[in-house]
């Protein structure tokens, strides 16, 4: 009794006399266990938020059709290659920087073979793009987003060509949609050059949009069913997808640019005119980090919300950069480019809910068709990988 005693009151001693400074330690030790164990739920509820992944997607969609409506909007402005090769550069240096950070977990090495087979799809590529910055250039923002999807109805029919893929009545519904609005925006932009608007572009210039328009229509298409069907034989990620795309465009666009751009000093003077010079540097070198933001926004939209999410997502983003294009570049506000925005969204919607029904229909029918489905989807909504 006497020995437990004792005991008791060595122990009591020993934590009277404990140092001040290992009682502070153990404090902030414990407050660090509990600021991390609540710092960690925080985070997961951020990367698998369907709001801030929705949003993320939507800004790096609205901002990369802005910026690059930005930078070639000049009156001078012609080196078109040169600002692909540059973009091409910067999605490259990205994608490196993801890498060596984590956040990209591997990326397809370099291979000879793989790069014979896949060097036609990244000359599609740079047809896409420069056929496509090259309308932004003629047309504002909100034609040239409605006419974009033309682009949906070529390759559906490039896919009940190549693929055997079907058209239901109301995917019908919507690409007549789709050509009514475009029809309507057409009509809206050469009645305001007719009236002498001074927000509008004169008659040559818009022909020479939809011209370049027509040209980028055919050229999506043929990328993304040639993507499509490559991309299987080849086993190709996202990730690594557009490694090769940027990769191997780099030498076709420099070798371009250098044929048919001139590389002068009064040309260059002209193009990067001394009072915006920084600015167009700026917004070259950030178009090439919302490509990459752009894909990664896509896969990350999809992991926490759904291929048909994502799809209703991308039809209902028309909208908003229709009007950025309304705010950001002036563009003349009539009844015929408001019903054009309109009746363009409305098409977006309701080519949503059929695609939504039809990758419904082929899960219920044949689960293996899931990867196709929704590769087909993502596409059409986001053809630019």
């Amino acid at each position: 009794m006497a020995e437990s005693s004792r005991r008791s009151n060595d122990a009591r001693r020993s934590l009277d006399e404990r140092d001040p400074r290992e009682e502070e330690k153990t404090v902030f030790l414990d407050q660090s266990v509990q600021k991390e164990n609540a710092v960690a739920p925080a985070s997961s509820n951020f990367e698998n938020s369907p709001p801030v992944s929705i949003a993320a997607y939507c800004l790096a969609s609205i901002s990369m059709t802005v910026v690059n409506k930005y930078v070639v909007s000049g009156d001078a402005w012609n080196l078109h290659f040169l600002y692909l090769a540059i973009q091409a550069a910067v999605c490259i240096g990205t994608i490196a920087v993801c890498k060596y950070a984590g956040v990209i977990n591997s990326i397809a090495p370099l291979e000879q073979e793989r790069a014979k087979k896949w060097f036609p799809i990244s000359c599609l590529l740079v047809g896409m793009i420069y056929t496509g910055n090259r309308s932004l250039q003629y047309l504002s923002v909100p034609v040239y987003t409605i006419f974009k999807n033309l682009t949906i109805i070529a390759i559906a029919y490039g896919e009940v060509w190549v693929f055997g893929s079907k058209v239901t009545p109301m995917t019908l519904s919507s690409f007549l949609l789709m050509v009514l609005s475009s029809m309507v925006a057409a009509w809206a932009d050469v009645k305001s050059a007719m009236a002498g608007d001074s927000k509008s572009n004169d008659l040559a210039t818009l022909t020479a949009g939809y011209f370049w328009m027509a040209c980028n229509v055919v050229c999506t298409a043929t990328y993304v069913l040639g993507m499509r069907k490559t991309i299987h034989k080849l086993q190709f990620k996202d990730w690594d997808t557009m490694f090769y795309n940027n990769l191997l465009t780099i030498p076709i666009v420099i070798v371009m640019s250098l044929i048919t751009e001139d590389w002068s000093g009064a040309n260059f003077a002209r193009n990067f005119p001394a009072e915006t010079r920084n600015s167009i540097f700026i917004g070259m070198i950030y178009s090439g980090v919302a490509a990459i933001g752009i894909s990664f926004c896509s896969a990350w939209c999809i992991r926490v919300t759904s291929s048909t999410t994502y799809s209703m997502v991308g039809a209902l983003n028309k909208l908003p950069i229709a009007i950025s294009g309304l705010i950001f570049f002036s563009a003349p506000v009539t009844v015929g480019s408001v019903s054009a925005i309109f009746l363009g969204f409305v098409s977006g919607l309701v080519y949503a809910y059929a695609k939504v029904q039809q990758s419904r229909e082929a899960k219920e029918s044949l689960p293996v068709a899931k990867d196709d489905v929704e590769l087909s989807e993502r596409t059409a909504s986001n053809p630019k990988p």
